[in-house]
């Protein structure tokens, strides 16, 4: 593994930071700069994924309110509009010009709102399943539905709103309107603690749950980016949420969806004790970022 040098970046209500494999300025043979960003993930859920792109310059960071970007204004919640702007400093900090990103899940809403705003720091995003509800055309109960699992985890702690999660994030097709009356999940039937430790700062069900579910993509900008924009989805996720959203927002843009190996964590390679098919997922990645003509 190249060797990796973290980096420490102030921002508005936050100390971010961030990791860097490789040399700048010019990225490295393989092209400009890769990031590889998620949200609320932080960046050790990058480890096998970076493994795979020891030729050019690889950066990594934590969300605000993640890991090890620790949040300063004291808010419960966060906004994609504030993770673009994070992902803006690190960018221009870099001072390298335009970067690659492979955004996944969150990160993927992040990176579409930066490419709205400021397309000229990124030649080529590759979002991989942005769960955003407001492109469903079910959006109007995909939307409260996710807004029932950051009130269950407000009102009665992490096992029953991870339970709502996970059954959500596996869940095949369009949520039905009378959703709030399916029985709630059983959190012991996931290895969920039952009992509530009374914390409330969960990146996940807390900080950001309603922000990144509840964003709409400026497709305007996004169709008039100079940017090179390729909307993702698991084979494996076909009929999910994520994958849904991914599908009707390549649809907005007109560009088709590409499909990568494996599921959502694809390219996980242990991680949180998730497996996906990390050789062959770097492998797709890396002909999707490869320019026209090489």
């Amino acid at each position: 593994m190249t060797e990796l040098v973290t980096h420490t970046l102030d921002a508005t209500g936050a100390t971010l930071r961030y990791d860097v494999r490789g040399g700048l300025p010019d990225g490295g043979a393989g092209g400009p700069a890769l990031f590889l960003i998620g949200s609320p993930m932080d960046a050790s859920g990058f480890l096998t994924l970076a493994s795979y792109f020891t030729d050019r310059t690889v950066v990594t960071y934590d969300p605000r309110g993640t890991g090890r970007s620790i949040r300063t204004d004291g808010a419960s919640e966060s906004t994609p509009e504030e993770h673009a702007d994070d992902l803006r400093r690190v960018i221009e900090a870099l001072g390298s010009g335009p970067v690659d990103v492979f955004a996944s899940s969150g990160g993927a809403v992040n990176a579409l709102d930066l490419v709205a705003r400021q397309p000229d720091l990124v030649r080529t995003l590759v979002a991989h399943e942005p769960p955003t509800a407001q492109v469903l055309p079910d959006r109007e109960a995909a939307l409260e539905v996710c807004a029932d699992i950051h009130t269950t985890y407000q009102r009665d702690g992490m096992g029953p709103a991870m339970a709502k999660f996970i059954a959500v994030a596996g869940r095949q097709g369009p949520f039905p309107a009378d959703w709030a009356d399916e029985p709630a999940p059983d959190p012991a039937l996931f290895g969920l603690p039952t009992e509530d430790d009374g914390s409330r700062d969960d990146p996940l069900l807390g900080q950001n749950m309603r922000g990144c579910t509840g964003y709409r993509p400026d497709f305007a900008a996004l169709r008039a980016a100079t940017t090179r924009i390729v909307v993702a989805a698991g084979k494996e996720s076909e009929g999910q949420f994520p994958a849904r959203a991914a599908a009707a927002i390549a649809d907005g843009l007109g560009t088709g969806l590409t499909l990568f190996p494996s599921h959502h964590g694809g390219f996980l390679g242990g991680e949180f004790g998730q497996q996906g098919e990390p050789e062959a997922f770097a492998q797709t990645l890396r002909e999707v970022l490869r320019p026209a003509g090489h």
